[in-house]
């Protein structure tokens, strides 16, 4: 089992992908610079959150879509 993520995570995660979700990719490292660039994060371990939630939704995304 994961951690569980805040309602904050989630949505925050959510509101971008709905904005700029063609901008993210299945590649964490990618995210992390996505979410620098859309996102304004108070700290790194806040951008790595969102930047692996947002992972985790495209990965499942194009599990869906297959």
């Amino acid at each position: 089992m994961g951690r569980i993520k805040t309602m904050f995570i989630k949505r925050q995660t959510k509101e971008l992908l709905k904005k700029h979700g063609a901008n993210f990719t299945t590649n964490f490292e990618d995210n992390k610079k996505a979410v620098n660039k859309y996102a304004v994060t108070q700290c790194k371990k806040l951008r790595n959150v969102i930047a692996g939630y947002m992972t985790r939704l495209k990965k499942m995304e194009e599990k869906q879509a297959v």
